[in-house]
Formats: structure tokens, sequence, C-alpha cells
């Protein structure tokens, strides 16, 4: 397959989608989709050919997951993996990794439907189930679809800020970066899917005030018991850490727009003192808000706003 740029700046980081043989063209429209969409990124296709100028290999999912890929195609992926390049597989893109061994006694997820296959024939590989996407080291695996995009968007996230996927997000017209942990599907029935939407609308809009998971029952008008259940059942965590990973965002957005004091973030975002702040954000994040700030915005500043 021929490439296809899609960026529209010199120097900017190189995006190749490996097009392997049954490639799903949803999954290879939705990485060329995000990535495209912003102007740090320079985008591209090809089939077997090598990789070397890549810093970020998209695999797309494709057909019978369980057959064989040629070896041309592994040989490119172990190339990438030997000089550390990111990988982002979508959805049963995941096998082409397991297969030429990059994903050996690392985590992984897939689509739902092939997670129990991929265990089988990959033991060696923690696979972890009905999650959205899984981040090991500089390879990310994500389930198919919805998924793919927001494995995509947090990329971005990660390379450019929070500020900036947001608007990705929104030039896409799909809803900001979700959490990793939240899950694929819920047995929870449909007429009830999100009935706690106005209870996470109110945290977010509160998000600097003391927040308890009795104050959200109440606003649930639940029970607390009846509430967290509920509420584990549609997000996929515990109410408390889903508050606390949307207090990490909007400190991230403003450390990223803003020049206000970690002293201030920190009481605007309800993490009270300075020093919990950088505690608890360093332990989500991997880098104090100091740090933080001076690489996003000199990044935002580099990437262009989208």
């Amino acid at each position: 397959m021929g490439s296809e740029e899609q960026g529209s700046e010199e120097g900017g980081t190189i995006v190749t989608i490996l097009a392997v043989p049954g490639a799903y063209a949803l999954d290879v429209s939705i990485a060329t989709h995000v990535f495209g969409r912003h102007p740090g990124y320079r985008v591209s296709a090809c089939g077997e050919r090598d990789l070397e100028s890549a810093d970020i290999v998209v695999v797309p999912g494709y057909e019978d997951p369980h057959l064989p890929l040629p070896e041309e195609y592994l040989k490119v992926l172990r190339d990438a993996a030997d000089r550390n390049a990111r990988v982002v597989a979508i959805c049963t893109g995941v096998f082409a990794l397991a297969a030429c061994g990059m994903l050996s006694g690392k985590k992984a997820t897939t689509h739902w439907r092939h997670t129990g296959q991929l265990q089988q024939m990959y033991p060696e590989i923690e696979v972890l189930e009905n999650r959205l996407f899984v981040e090991d080291g500089v390879i990310l695996t994500s389930a198919g679809g919805g998924a793919g995009i927001d494995a995509c968007l947090h990329v971005v996230q990660s390379d450019f800020g929070s500020t900036v996927a947001d608007g990705v997000a929104k030039d896409v017209v799909f809803s900001a970066v979700r959490g990793a942990n939240e899950p694929q599907y819920t047995d929870v029935p449909a007429p009830d899917r999100d009935s706690l939407r106005a209870t996470r609308e109110w945290v977010i809009d509160n998000i600097g005030s003391p927040i308890t998971v009795q104050r959200m029952a109440d606003h649930s008008l639940l029970s607390r018991r009846t509430f967290n259940r509920r509420f584990a059942r549609e997000l996929g965590m515990p109410p408390m850490r889903w508050v606390a990973l949307q207090r990490v965002l909007h400190a991230r957005r403003l450390l990223e727009t803003s020049d206000w004091s970690v002293e201030r973030i920190a009481g605007e975002t309800g993490f009270g003192t300075a020093a919990n702040f950088r505690t608890l954000f360093r332990r989500e994040v991997g880098v104090t808000p100091t740090a933080y700030r001076t690489s996003h915005t000199a990044s935002h500043i580099q990437g262009g706003k989208s």
C-alpha cells in the first residue's frame, strides 16, 4: 500500500499506520482521523515497508487474528520495538504485537470478544478484560471502534496535553478522552446505563469543593450502598477514584492554560494543600505539576493549536 501524507508541517511526530492484510478500514480511518487533526503529527499508511522513520506505529485490527501474519509484517514490528518506537494496537491488532513477541510479560487488552482467545494463544501476556485501553511502557493496546479513538486521544493528551486533546476530540465530534480503566461494556440495562450523569456533572461543576461518597449518593437520591454499586457498574471504578481522576484532569488543564500558582490550582481542584496536590499529581501523571506545566506549555506552542 502506498504512503499518503496527512500531516501539514515538516518535522512533526511521524505516525505510520501499518496496513496489515485484512485490516479493518474503520481502524485505519480512526488513527488517520484523530492524529491527522493536529499539525504536530505527520500521518501516513504503509504496507510491509520499513517503519524506521516512524515515531508512532499504529496497528489496526484485522480479520482472522488467529491466523499468522506474513513474516515481513512481523519483522518491521520487531524492528520498531527494538528502537523503542511507540506502538498503538487497535482491537485485534494486538495479535500482531503478540505474534512478534512484543507483549511477553506485559499487560494488554483487546475487544471483549477476543480476550479469551488472546489469553489462550499467548499465556505469557497478562490480558486485562473489559478495559478501554491498556498502556504498558511504550505499547498501548485497545478495544475496538470507540476505544481506538480513546487510545489515540490518549496519545495526543500525552504529547500535547489535555487542552489540545479536548480540542481534537471536539473536532472529531467525540467526548473527551475516557480513562483507560473504564469498561468496554456494562451489564446495566440501557435505560439506566447513564443514570448518574447528573451527579457526575455536579461533581465536575463543584470539583474544588469537598466531595464525599455520601454527598454524591445524596445528590443522586440513592443510598450510599446502592450508589457505590451502581457507580462501579457504570464507570468501572469506585466513586472517589473517579473524583480523583477528574481533579487531576482539571489540574492538567489549568497547568496548561493558566499562570496560576500550584497553591491556587490545588485549592481550585479540591486537592487542598499544595503538598497534597504535588504528591497525588505525581503519583497519577508521573511528573511534578511544575515539570508538567513546563513540558506541556512547550509542546502546545510547538505543536500549534488544534
